[in-house]
């Protein structure tokens, strides 16, 4: 009897495009003896009902969306203690995991090589009792994704995050945030704070040291500096040279304390995340992902 595959999927997804492409992937796992069960999300809704029926049938876990949906997926996979390799489609705005991951954004590309290579271990960052897959950001801006409308995102991509970003300038201002680990305290004010477990935020290379199974978080944090500092730091940023900028905070960790009375939010991967204090750490090999060198 074939082997079936559940194929999670968010059709409204960058300009659903993987709506275009499921005959694709249907014919592509038939020729691998691989039985598609697809399960298409619905807005307002979770994905627990698409995971009800995963027994020892299945071969892994397709998911098709960006990383709100990856991460949505992944937490509810953690939460019913499911054992299955997942593979990743990226059809959303960002994809940011997805590139850490090095997997193309060409369906067919992706799917060839979720078809070909062994499932690898690979690090989930958790901030209180919630998963994050790529990055946990506080303090200024950070909520830009969750406040962009999703018609904008589908129709203009990352740019409607930079229009939300320039809306949102008015409220610049210091915070601060205690950061708590084994190794060092930093108590000094803040700009933004950010948790990679991947590599990007919004396709801005920021972790460029981060890496998929180390085990570690990577932290950088843009300390509060003069406004004019601004423009340098982002040339820094471009040229992939700001981690050594005196005005960025940066380490590895596997665990950290982030306190703060600041009114500010957390952010996971594009949704909101939970409230202060924030007790995070790096889940070694915490799910294993097909398609990955």
């Amino acid at each position: 009897m074939n082997k079936k595959v559940k194929f999670i999927y968010n059709p409204y997804s960058g300009e659903h495009s993987i709506v275009k492409k499921l005959d694709t992937v249907i014919t592509m796992h038939q020729e691998k003896n691989l039985t598609i069960v697809p399960y298409s999300i619905v807005k307002g809704e979770g994905v627990e009902k698409a995971l009800e029926d995963i027994d020892e049938s299945y071969e892994y876990i397709l998911l098709a969306g960006g990383d709100g949906t990856i991460d949505s997926v992944v937490n509810t996979i953690k939460a019913k203690n499911i054992n299955l390799p997942i593979g990743i489609l990226p059809v959303g705005t960002a994809n940011d995991f997805a590139k850490f991951l090095g997997l193309p954004s060409d369906i067919e590309s992706c799917l060839s090589k979720i078809l070909e290579l062994k499932p690898k271990n690979v690090d989930l960052g958790k901030v209180n009792d919630k998963y994050f897959i790529n990055v946990l950001s506080t303090g200024l801006f950070t909520d830009i994704s969750q406040k962009t409308e999703e018609h904008l995102k589908n129709s203009i991509g990352k740019l409607a995050y930079y229009i939300k970003g320039i809306e949102e300038l008015h409220k610049f201002r210091k915070i601060s945030v205690k950061v708590t680990t084994s190794e060092k305290v930093y108590d000094d004010p803040i700009y933004l704070m950010l948790v990679f477990n991947g590599r990007t935020a919004g396709n801005f290379n920021l972790a460029t040291m981060a890496e998929v199974d180390d085990g570690l978080l990577d932290v950088v944090i843009f300390k509060a500096f003069n406004i004019p500092g601004i423009v340098p730091i982002f040339i820094n940023i471009l040229r992939g040279e700001h981690l050594e900028d005196p005005r960025i905070e940066f380490f590895k960790t596997d665990r950290l304390l982030i306190e703060t009375n600041e009114d500010i939010v957390s952010d996971i991967d594009g949704e909101k995340g939970p409230d202060f204090p924030l007790e995070v750490k790096c889940i070694k090999s915490a799910i294993q992902v097909l398609g990955i060198k």
